[in-house]
């Protein structure tokens, strides 16, 4: 097989398809047999200088993908294989991959690079290949520039695969003055430098240590600085890299720097090449992003317990940064708004721009104010719409005080420049700008209204006279137009938008059918502004809402009757499909929400879900999703009378509870379980046998992404109050599951964040579920059953109150379930909650907490558990 490894390779990458199938078949074959023979004939192949690039570089990529994957319990998967193979195959296997590091194919070397880093990330954290960095390292010193460059590219790889714990601090010293020696201007070769820079980038997490040391700090320093001024491009892009990430990083340790770095960025964004330029820009976006988190985290009292002071580099900077970043708003590009991934230097400095208004509120007016009067009214259109970007990129930050006298000027001009500017550019920006207006300066919480009765028809008339424009433009007026509804959410019984709520919606209606509709997101943006005009309707409006129902039907079912669709009208077909499933949803709840409206909505409920089962019958995920979601408000809306619909609907419930492929369609659909309970209440038990079976089996997967969990807890909850004692039969699975994940959730100690928000949400899922399992055998004669599981629930709350890390919507759910096992229980529950460690303390925490619906909880069950232990 070995012989023919090369062609197998070759033929994986032919233009034609059947040799290429066959080839991929053979591959597939060939490790299915022998999977320890195949990995060590891939790494053979990678290191044979006499092989053609083309066969070598594939070889090394099935290598690398047969050793990590996407999908979190594949790549575990993929880990185990390769530590139970045979230590004397990794050997072989690994010292190909070594040899290879001196190949003089520069697509073999760099291949050979990214799988000895993934190799690494496997073995490292076993204590595996000890000796890995100690040989990488010597390698650095050799002669040949092309085993330096490809040994400190490995180098860049493995920091970035592993943790930096799993390195002891003296290999991290090495590695890092490896690589900053290879940064300095006296290394010859200039692919080493590049290497070098983009292994520092990588490296950057290991040098905590180093960079709380002056001197070595001091160091890296100066040579980031000074690669920045290499006279090549992508050296000085990767040098500027470095320093947004050490930006982020590294904030607290800046401040002896950042005069210089603001004269290296400043002069980079003035005259360097795009590439460094916006990397340049980027740097201060990052110091933005960094005291916003901080302003935000501490309001500004650091007497409180902040890591990390504020510097307030960005006010500090503001009067040369600004000028600096209004200048770049001149550089625009003729077909930027056309082009959806456009990215240059007029929109990067608006949007650092932006940064710095949140950065620094109201400071940031006085020096743009100037740059928008000189030129908004200018002969070239560069000039006016950088003047329209920098007011739209300052709208969010300042206080409603500073901008809302402004703003009343500038609202008629803005309104005037929509619609009679003769630029494209212009005019999608100045959209774009009341959209900011309408988001950050209007709505029931700002005090001095934008909007008024007097200037509230022009504007309604010039948005909708510009959604009959270009597609760019046309999408921002929809923008705008959304922004302008939102802020009449909670308005009370009637609205301003009422006199014109038909011809809004008529005019939205319009734009999704325009032949150009597929451009700039412009459809998607109609129909999400029609919603958004739904919501935040009132019953003055009901009627013409009711008839938008029959609309949309009609619209969902000439989308179901197109026979013979090509395959890209069949994508545009099914986008609306989900399009008008999110309609629908919309309109079922705004109508379901109160009694008169249900009862117009409940005529056309039987058509509704007609044809929301036969959108079911086309297979199609991000369909099945909105779908879904249109039949949980439905059933909602419904009650009772769901029921009927069931016996229907009910496989396709299965089949969205089986989908671990397209994970959000499950999750949807365990909450739609939840929906179908509270509406079908006792009348729910026939399926219940089938649902909670599926349920179990997708906990106990390892195959479904871990965000669906914490819902199937809560799912529990919802089918026991729904059947009540009927549950019985259903407590032996479910409840040593929760007590597992109950567990595991207790502890999070060394979590990152993100890790601690998912156990959060997965407690809340956990505590949620006995919630609902206590509420549904109140009062039942079989409360008994639920005595054994109490210690442990107890035990649970215990542990979670003592690791002080829940947030508050786990807080109130915590208290609630102790109040549910107080009040479901009584006596038998008393003398526990004596003994239990914490309950005091967290019951008298709960009872003085700002939150409200914290309080709440607590004093209902402060009530429970005096009523048990009193008995």
């Amino acid at each position: 097989m070995a012989m023919e490894v090369t062609q197998i390779l070759l033929s994986a990458q032919s233009v034609d398809s059947t040799v290429r199938k066959h080839a991929e078949e053979n591959l597939k074959q060939f490790q299915e047999q022998n999977l320890p023979a195949f990995l060590l004939s891939l790494s053979v192949e990678l290191a044979n200088e006499e092989k053609p690039v083309d066969s070598r570089k594939l070889a090394g990529l099935v290598l690398k993908n047969a050793l990590d994957a996407k999908e979190q319990h594949r790549k575990y998967e993929f880990v185990q294989r390769w530590l139970s193979l045979d230590v004397s195959v990794k050997s072989q296997i690994k010292a190909c991959l070594l040899q290879t590091l001196s190949s003089t194919a520069i697509d073999a070397r760099s291949t050979a690079s990214q799988v000895i880093a993934k190799v690494a990330g496997i073995e490292l954290p076993q204590k595996q290949w000890p000796e890995l960095v100690g040989s990488l390292l010597s390698n650095v010193h050799q002669v040949p520039p092309h085993v330096k460059q490809a040994t400190i590219e490995t180098l860049g790889y493995l920091c970035e695969e592993v943790a930096p714990e799993v390195i002891d601090q003296d290999q991290v010293n090495k590695i890092l003055t490896a690589v900053v020696q290879g940064m300095n201007a006296n290394e010859a070769n200039i692919e080493v430098r590049l290497a070098s820079t983009r292994a520092l980038y990588n490296a950057l997490g290991f040098a905590q240590a180093n960079f709380s040391n002056d001197m070595e700090r001091d160091y890296i320093m100066r040579v980031v600085c000074e690669a920045t001024l290499s006279p090549e491009v992508k050296i000085r892009q990767a040098a500027y890299e470095c320093l947004v990430s050490i930006g982020s990083t590294y904030y607290e340790k800046l401040a002896p720097y950042i005069q210089d770095i603001f004269n290296i960025t400043s002069k980079a964004v003035r005259d360097d090449e795009e590439p460094v330029a916006l990397q340049a820009i980027e740097f201060w976006s990052s110091i933005c992003d960094e005291e916003i988190d901080i302003l935000d985290d501490y309001g500004g009292d650091f007497t409180a317990d902040s890591d990390v002071p504020c510097y307030y580099f960005i006010k500090q900077a503001l009067p040369a940064l600004v000028p600096l970043l209004l200048e770049t708003l001149l550089k625009q590009e003729e077909d930027q708004d056309q082009d959806e991934g456009a990215w240059n230097l007029a929109m990067a400095g608006g949007t650092c721009l932006g940064l710095v208004a949140r950065t620094v509120g109201d400071d940031i007016v006085p020096p743009v104010m100037p740059f928008i009067e000189e030129n908004i009214t200018k002969g070239d259109w560069r000039q006016r719409e950088a003047a329209t970007y920098a007011f739209g990129s300052i709208l969010e930050g300042p206080s409603p005080d500073k901008l809302t006298p402004i703003v009343n000027v500038a609202l008629g001009f803005m309104l005037t420049a929509l619609t009679k500017d003769p630029n494209s550019h212009v005019k999608d920006t100045t959209a774009w700008t009341l959209g900011r207006i309408f988001e950050f300066l209007h709505g029931s919480s700002v005090e001095t209204p934008i909007i008024t009765p007097a200037n509230c028809q022009q504007i309604i008339t010039v948005l909708l006279q510009s959604m009959k424009d270009a597609p760019n433009v046309a999408e921002k007026a929809c923008g705008a137009l959304y922004f302008l509804a939102q802020g009449y959410e909670d308005v009370g019984p009637t609205s301003p938008l009422t006199p014109y709520f038909q011809e809004i919606v008529q005019s939205l209606l319009n734009v999704t059918h325009r032949e150009d509709a597929g451009e700039s997101r412009l459809r998607t943006a109609a129909y999400e502004t029609l919603n958004e005009v739904v919501r935040s309707s009132t019953e003055e409006t009901a009627r013409l809402v009711v008839e938008l129902v029959q609309v949309i039907m009609t619209e969902l079912h000439k989308t179901l009757e197109a026979q013979k669709l090509s395959s890209d009208e069949r994508e545009k077909q099914t986008e609306l499909q989900g399009l008008l499933c999110g309609c629908l949803q919309v309109i079922i709840q705004k109508l379901g929400a109160s009694d008169p409206t249900k009862y117009a909505l409940l005529q056309f409920a039987d058509q509704i879900m007609n044809l929301l089962l036969r959108v079911f019958a086309c297979r199609n995920a991000t369909v099945h999703e909105e779908a879904m979601l249109s039949i949980g408000a439905l059933a909602y809306a419904t009650g009772l009378n769901f029921a009927k619909y069931m016996p229907d609907f009910y496989k396709y419930l299965e089949m969205g509870l089986q989908n671990f492929e397209e994970y959000q369609v499950c999750a949807v659909t365990v909450g739609v379980v939840g929906d179908i309970c509270r509406a079908l209440e006792d009348k729910v038990l026939a399926y219940c046998d089938g649902i909670m079976t599926q349920l179990l089996k997708d906990l106990s997967s390892n195959q479904l992404h871990r965000s669906v969990k914490p819902p199937i807890f809560s799912c529990f909850g919802d089918i026991a109050l729904a059947i009540g004692e009927n549950f019985e039969k259903y407590l032996m699975y479910a409840m040593p599951m929760l007590q597992s994940a109950a567990e595991l959730s207790a502890h999070t100690s060394g979590a990152d964040d993100e890790m601690i928000e998912y156990t959060n949400s997965l407690r809340n899922g956990i505590l949620e579920a006995y919630s609902g399992i206590f509420q549904g055998f109140k009062n039942s004669p079989k409360t008994q059953l639920l005595i054994p599981y109490a210690p442990h629930i107890l035990q649970f709350l215990d542990s979670i109150y003592i690791e002080k890390d829940m947030d508050d919507i786990v807080m109130k759910t915590a208290i609630g379930v102790l109040g549910d096992l107080a009040d479901t229980l009584g006596s038998n529950a008393g003398a526990l909650i004596r003994e239990s460690l914490s309950s005091k303390d967290f019951l008298n925490e709960c009872l003085s907490s700002d939150d409200h619906l914290i309080k709440e909880s607590a004093e209902w069950a402060r009530l429970a558990i005096n009523r048990a232990i009193s008995v």
